[in-house]
């Protein structure tokens, strides 16, 4: 399970050193944030969706819905409420609690874990097609941009980071795959969205920027997403009767730690910044312990 770690640790090692060196420029985390956000993003769950089989375990799903609505919405409710976060701010902390990396870490710890990464593309079809599209709204409400039913039906065609996903869902779906002229640019460019997220990271580490507000912030989110989001889990699909192999998956998949893309949406919208960098950096660290444990006792 170590081996899945490396390369997170390796490459936002490397975007640390960078902007320690200042090799890339002042705006580099800027611009590479950006990128990322608006075409590489996109372009890399664009491929790896339509070229996927879509399968559902719907039982199995619904307990994985369950405790993300649960985590994410006590976190927004913690944020909003008792430390009176802006609604943008308390998105990213909701967001920071409960959305899991199901990309470049999720895929290595379900190969090794499981076995295999089907469960894990129903969690990540969830994640862009459901999730993120709340996500979205409430940052755009946060950001200060008026909720039109016009607005809401567009999204899709308006923000790159749902309409890859969706487009690639659809593709799986209807069993087409686009000419190659089509996803070998999109795959190659794709290509670049995970090392550039991570490089993104570690240069948001040299910047200076302001510390996470109130004590315990990033602690309390950690919590959330390493111990109560699985517990959630597992409590849910035991209620609901999910078989032991299935248990063992959607427990995994919970306990997955905060998606870099919690930082990249932050960074975009200004909002949560030093909260979403610092708990993706926790949760990163510790989850290879907590993951383990699962492994053990559920294995």
């Amino acid at each position: 399970m170590l081996a899945a770690f490396v390369p997170i640790w390796v490459l936002t090692g490397l975007g640390w050193l960078i902007g320690r060196r200042r090799l890339l420029g002042a705006e580099a985390e800027r611009v590479l944030g950006g990128f990322v956000f608006h075409l590489a993003m996109p372009a890399a769950l664009f491929t790896a969706l339509s070229r996927t089989r879509l399968e559902v375990h719907p039982t199995a799903l619904a307990a994985f819905a369950a405790s993300t609505a649960a985590t994410m919405g006590l976190a927004f409710a913690l944020g909003a409420v008792l430390r009176r976060r802006s609604t943008g701010e308390a998105t990213i902390g909701a967001m920071a609690a409960g959305y899991v990396n199901s990309a470049n870490l999720g895929i290595p710890v379900a190969l090794q874990v499981l076995g295999d990464a089907a469960f894990l593309t129903e969690v990540l079809l969830f994640q862009v097609l459901v999730v993120t599209p709340v996500i979205l709204v409430l940052l755009d409400r946060g950001a200060g941009r008026r909720l039109r039913p016009g607005r809401l039906l567009t999204l899709p065609l308006r923000n790159p980071v749902i309409a890859g996903p969706a487009l690639g869902a659809l593709c799986s779906g209807l069993g087409w795959r686009p000419p190659d002229v089509v996803t070998g640019p999109l795959a190659l460019l794709g290509a670049a969205a995970v090392p550039t997220a991570l490089v993104v990271l570690g240069l948001s580490l040299t910047g200076g920027g302001p510390r996470p507000r109130g004590t315990g912030e990033v602690a309390v989110l950690s919590g959330l997403k390493l111990l109560a989001q699985p517990l959630a889990a597992w409590s849910v699909g035991l209620l609901l009767g999910v078989g032991p192999a299935d248990l063992l998956a959607l427990v995994v998949c919970a306990a997955l730690p905060t998606a870099q893309n919690t930082y990249i949406f932050a960074r975009e919208y200004g909002s949560g910044e030093a909260v979403a960098r610092e708990t993706v950096i926790v949760t990163t660290a510790l989850s290879m312990g907590t993951l383990a444990v699962i492994g053990a006792l559920l294995g």
